[in-house]
């Protein structure tokens, strides 16, 4: 096998790893029922006139399944969070008191339920897109090379089975948030 075939299955691959990175960042933003940090990735507080992630300006804890706790390193901070975990439109209520601001989880209805699957679902077909882009990049890039038509149908070969795999591990990262999600 030749470097130039070598580089573009390396460069697929990364590409398509990193399409599934992606996709389990974005999985972790929808929640499940259960409290996570991870809920509040997306919330950034005016730390001295800098928009600044949440994570960078309080611990954030899960005191049970249900509840998150967030203390900032700033006792003067509390009302920018509070701000911007409303701005977030994250659907929570931050409960101040005094100390550091707790968020209490509602349940999740069935049909909320459904609507975070079709959401995940939604997320994972991005995924798949952004999979089958990055293999047609690959096969034209390895029929622009200059090699037999039997090393170009083994490299196209190899291209689908890594493909394949990446599409499989998509709807397995897809089945566990689906269950997650249904699980009351």
């Amino acid at each position: 096998m030749t470097e130039e075939i070598k580089f573009i299955l390396e460069t697929t691959e990364e590409s398509m790893l990193k399409a599934l990175k992606f996709l389990e960042k974005q999985l972790m933003n929808i929640r499940a029922g259960k409290a996570s940090p991870g809920m509040l990735g997306g919330v950034t507080v005016d730390y001295y006139g800098t928009p600044t992630p949440l994570s960078q300006v309080a611990n954030i804890n899960t005191p049970d399944g249900r509840t998150l706790s967030i203390q900032p390193w700033e006792k003067s901070l509390i009302p920018e969070i509070e701000k911007g975990i409303l701005k977030a439109n994250l659907g929570f209520n931050p409960m101040n008191n005094g100390d550091n601001i707790i968020i209490n989880i509602p349940p999740l209805t069935e049909e909320r339920r459904r609507e975070l699957a079709k959401v995940a679902k939604s997320e994972a077909e991005d995924a798949k897109i952004s999979i089958r882009n990055d293999r047609k990049v690959a096969n034209s890039e390895s029929k622009e090379l200059e090699i037999s038509e039997d090393l170009l149908k083994m490299v196209e070969t190899d291209i689908q089975k890594l493909t394949d795999s990446y599409i499989a591990r998509v709807d397995e990262i897809l089945a566990v948030k689906e269950k997650e999600i249904m699980t009351v």
